[in-house]
């Protein structure tokens, strides 16, 4: 058996996230289903982290042990049981003390929205339409307050099961081309809604509803109420993860 480290990407619109669920087709089974397959046992497979439903990934990272020979192989056999909605990059042997979530350093997301009159058909699935002008230069001066290390409590959603809220964002970006608002945001790791509650922040800084010197402010109340709204899941890409 080898540790087998794995890039996938996925589209995340027809899952109810990425771990497994009584009732609910999540992509882990659907992907652990597919190694049953082309290995006849089971295969537990352990990802850098959760995905929530709807979500999706550019490059999400797992690691199984695998008894497949040549490694090289194990995409395209992989792809082979799994829906086009589901892709193996590449796979790589790793130690035996790696661990697609522990070893990770860093993840990087992207959430995407457009200000357009009328909202595209074809960014419907990856894009949030949000029906607002927006202040660009004060979004920006906002991201400056989200870096470094922080008690992030305020910015989680509520209902998290966490005891540590303490996390690093490396970097906060916004891209902006015509209408549409790309973040890139970068940290050593992320809690439950995180991404998406910094993004409906942002907005609400955009809106002029939130000042972007009081987010200092929302950081020391620690607590949930006072942040902007959780933006929808559909418009999260996890886009990779570093080792």
């Amino acid at each position: 058996m080898q540790n087998i480290l794995f890039g996938v990407s996925y589209l995340g619109t027809n899952y109810a996230g990425w771990q497994k669920q009584d009732n609910a087709l999540s992509i882990q089974e659907v992907i652990e289903n597919a190694f049953e397959q082309i290995c006849n046992k089971k295969v537990e497979i352990f990802a850098s982290g959760r995905t929530d439903a709807g979500v999706h990934a550019y490059e999400q990272c797992f690691n199984a042990q695998v008894n497949f020979q040549p490694v090289s192989k194990l995409p395209q056999a992989l792809n082979s049981k799994l829906p086009q909605d589901i892709r193996i990059l590449w796979a790589k042997p790793v130690g035996n003390d790696f661990h697609a979530r522990f070893s990770a350093h860093k993840k990087t997301y992207i959430y995407r929205l457009s200000t357009q009159e009328i909202e595209s058909p074809f960014d419907s699935f990856l894009t949030t339409y949000v029906p607002h002008n927006l202040n660009f230069k004060a979004m920006q001066q906002a991201c400056e307050h989200f870096l470094g290390e922080h008690n992030f409590k305020s910015f989680c959603s509520a209902h998290t099961t966490a005891k540590d809220f303490i996390r690093t964002i490396y970097s906060l970006n916004i891209n902006k081309t015509d209408n549409v608002y790309e973040f890139e945001i970068c940290g050593n790791g992320f809690l439950y809604n995180m991404v998406r509650i910094i993004v409906g922040t942002l907005v609400e800084v955009g809106r002029g509803k939130i000042k972007p010197e009081q987010i200092a402010d929302i950081f020391a109340k620690q607590d949930r109420k006072f942040a902007g709204k959780t933006m929808p899941a559909k418009a999260l890409i996890l886009k990779k993860v570093d080792y």
